[in-house]
């Protein structure tokens, strides 16, 4: 919501400002329970008033025209445990204390912030398209539905943290084929013409005990794409997660009590795994191991021929008839106070009329 007033805002808040004081005044001096109602009303009139002169407006709805390409991009980013650990990028804070170290270089040492990242980055360089974002860790969420709209795709992927810690039990990395599978089925039946390209985004880390499925099915419904790896050999520990803060300043660790004594747990990316997920895809593997450099990337994925759609019209929601309405009804009864005072003034000033005395004589 917006304010659109009809005057500088300042100059209303200042007869508001002064208007209420007065009303202030002749309330606290009024003793009649009668003129204190009044007063009070006029000081909410005065409140109201100052609403309807500001005219909050809801902003227009309606969509500008949009530039529309034949390709759909997809993202599969890993939200396992595996994905807070701390050795990405130029920050890497694999060994040593980072308590000491600003909150933001933590964040930005872990594998999910080089998805981040990275998801950013091809959107920026892809527009056009058409964007939809799936996680997985113990099960694949679908967070953001196929859209133009590149700010809604980096706003959502922005805010992805790695699961809660004490809810993990374990995870595979082909978690999300079955879900992208169907989704992208029905996105073809929606859309024949449109390609298709999509980017896996993780370590490769298998944390049960059976192997991973394989990605197999998913390749006929792809033109191409990419397997995006993070992490490194020597691994890094990995930070917990609460589910209710994502506050990096006082980080805290997974602990590995498998070990006596117990230790901060590592993990390690798996190159062998992604590149076979590669491999199964039919789409390159690239072991991202900082922000930028997307072009090898993208080499070969195009937006496609543009269409122009005109948009949907939409103006503005103006809000500030509804106190309007209040602000009448209030009106209405200071006019039917002041009508029965202006009554009560007239019999008053009415002169008296005396009776005269008669006098008659006997006839």
């Amino acid at each position: 919501m917006i304010l659109n007033p009809v005057q500088p805002v300042g100059l209303f808040i200042f007869l508001a400002i002064v208007l209420i004081a007065f009303a202030t005044w002749r309330l606290v001096a009024s003793r009649k329970g009668s003129l204190r109602l009044a007063w009070t009303l006029r000081i909410l009139m005065v409140i109201l008033l100052l609403i309807v002169a500001l005219r909050p407006t809801i902003p227009a709805t309606g969509t500008g025209p949009q530039a529309l390409g034949e390709l759909e991009v997809w993202f599969a980013v890993d939200t396992t445990s595996s994905m807070a650990a701390q050795d990405y990028g130029d920050g890497a804070l694999d060994s040593g204390d980072p308590d000491s170290l600003d909150p933001d270089a933590v964040e930005a040492s872990t594998r999910l912030a080089g998805a981040k990242a990275d998801i950013a980055a091809i959107a920026e360089a892809l527009p056009g398209a058409s964007f939809s974002l799936v996680t997985f860790d113990a099960a694949a969420t679908r967070r953001v539905p196929l859209t133009t709209d590149v700010s809604a795709l980096t706003s959502a992927s922005s805010v992805l943290t790695q699961e809660v810690t004490i809810y993990s039990r374990g995870s595979t990395i082909d978690e999300p084929v079955e879900t992208l599978a169907t989704l992208m089925k029905a996105a073809a039946v929606s859309k024949p013409a449109n390609s298709r390209v999509l980017f896996y985004l993780g370590d490769g880390e298998q944390t049960i005990d059976t192997p991973p499925g394989s990605f197999e099915k998913l390749a006929p419904l792809i033109d191409g794409g990419g397997v995006l790896g993070y992490g490194t050999e020597a691994g890094g520990r990995m930070l917990s997660f609460d589910g209710y803060s994502d506050d990096f300043a006082n980080p805290d660790y997974i602990q590995d009590y498998s070990q006596s004594p117990v230790v901060e747990a590592l993990s390690r990316i798996d190159e062998t795994a992604l590149g076979l997920v590669a491999e199964q895809l039919g789409v390159p593997y690239f072991h991202r191991t900082g922000p930028g450099d997307i072009d090898a990337v993208l080499n070969g994925i195009s937006v496609g021929e543009l269409t122009v759609e005109p948009g949907t019209p939409g103006g503005p929601v103006e809000l500030y008839w509804i106190v309007a309405i209040a602000l009448g009804l209030l009106a209405l009864t200071e006019v039917a106070r002041v009508t029965l005072a202006l009554g009560e003034l007239r019999r008053a000033s009415r002169p008296l009329q005396q009776k005269q005395p008669t006098s008659g004589g006997a006839r």
